[in-house]
């Protein structure tokens, strides 16, 4: 099924230690079973994990029993409804908090997202989703989770009924057979890992990500609404920095991450911006329809920054906070010179896009976890469902 688009390390210490770990998990599955399956589906199942198993043997912790593969087998396998929307949807385990996640599992859903992505063309609804999971971020609020960012919070129906995550729950239907498959991987680096995924994928520069995000745990937990950007502000310019400096960011950078909209649609039944339909997006790939910023809009280039300043074709989009990139002297800097250069767009955005999903994340080890090796580098445009977008074969 085609779905639309528019704008996420432990060793026991001895045998005798994880026969008695074993046990004491054991009993606490049994007595929690209730708790946690109180909204039982018919589709659930306690099937074993399908995740292939690390070439470690995972300490057992009353911290993280997500890490037990008995509590695997019990809760994380079961098939999510993913029409109906619940306080514990996308995981009977919402509840229990993993302090990180593993890096082989990391690496083996990496390769999974790259496979959607190629089938499914998914790439803009994947970078929003990690995008507003990091967004919430309040630098002058402390305390974690308040002060919102990259926390897995956006699986929670409360906060994926917030305006500005209108069209969302598609792309964590996306993501549910991988998060099934790889318990061991946090909602909150999942959506990370799928949104920088989803660049490099497209054309786009290697993005210096870490991983290890500690998910919240409940509802409860999620951010107020209202700490997203709006598209048409009376005073775009202000808005976009009362936004993003309330998240630690600078004009650069504020700059450099609107060049994403090279990526993606805007459906007017969604945001009630764009058209229902235009010549670059009328044959899909995808559900057909929206209005794109640019021409190939699953190509990952400086072409926004071009097609805004030459506003020759009106069948891209254009923005209030579009537009204001040229019009502001501060943001006009980065615009006119990102314009010109794609390189220096590409190195800006992976620094600014690295340090957006890292927002408000608290990371278990407290270092983080790296799985790429080697210094980054930007990816070849090889990516061919560009020629789609153009309407080409």
């Amino acid at each position: 099924m085609e779905l639309p688009h528019t704008l996420s390390l432990f060793h026991s210490s001895s045998s005798s230690a994880a026969a008695t770990a074993t046990s004491m998990i054991a009993s606490t599955a049994v007595a929690t079973t209730s708790r946690l399956l109180r909204s039982p589906s018919p589709r659930a199942s306690l099937s074993l994990s399908r995740a292939p198993a690390p070439a470690h043997s995972p300490r057992l912790s009353s911290s993280c029993l997500r890490s037990s593969p008995l509590v695997s087998r019990l809760f994380l396998s079961q098939r999510r409804p993913s029409l109906h929307l619940s306080a514990t949807s996308y995981s009977a385990a919402s509840s229990l908090r993993c302090a990180a996640s593993d890096p082989e599992q990391l690496k083996g859903a990496r390769e999974d997202i790259k496979e959607i992505l190629k089938s499914k063309f998914c790439h803009p609804i994947l970078v929003r989703l990690g995008w507003h999971d990091a967004g919430t971020y309040n630098k002058d609020i402390e305390e974690w989770p308040k002060r919102g960012g990259a926390n897995g919070s956006l699986r929670f129906e409360i906060e994926l009924k917030h305006a500005a995550n209108a069209g969302l729950v598609n792309a964590l239907k996306l993501l549910e057979p991988i998060k099934d498959k790889y318990s061991n991987v946090s909602y909150a680096d999942l959506f990370q890992l799928a949104s920088a995924t989803a660049i490099e994928e497209a054309g786009g520069p290697k993005i210096p990500m870490k991983y290890g995000r500690v998910d919240v745990s409940s509802p409860e937990e999620c951010p107020e609404e209202g700490r997203l950007p709006d598209a048409g502000p009376p005073s775009p310019a202000d808005h976009l920095r009362q936004v993003f400096y309330r998240m630690g960011l600078n004009d650069k950078e504020i700059v450099a991450l609107s060049g994403a909209h090279t990526l993606g649609r805007s459906r007017p039944e969604r945001s009630g911006w764009g058209k229902p339909e235009t010549k670059h997006t009328k044959d899909g790939p995808g559900a057909p329809g929206g209005q794109s910023w640019t021409v190939q809009w699953l190509k990952f280039d400086n072409s926004y920054f071009k097609d805004i300043k030459a506003k020759k074709d009106e069948d891209l989009l254009i923005l209030p906070t579009d537009a204001t990139l040229f019009d502001d002297p501060s943001f006009k800097v980065y615009a006119e010179k990102y314009a010109e250069d794609q390189e220096t767009f590409f190195k800006d955005y992976a620094e600014a896009h690295a340090k957006l999903s890292n927002l408000g994340a608290k990371f278990d080890p407290p270092e983080g976890i790296v799985i790429d090796d080697g210094p980054s580098k930007p990816a070849p445009e090889k990516f061919v469902a560009a020629n789609y977008s153009s309407g080409k074969v």
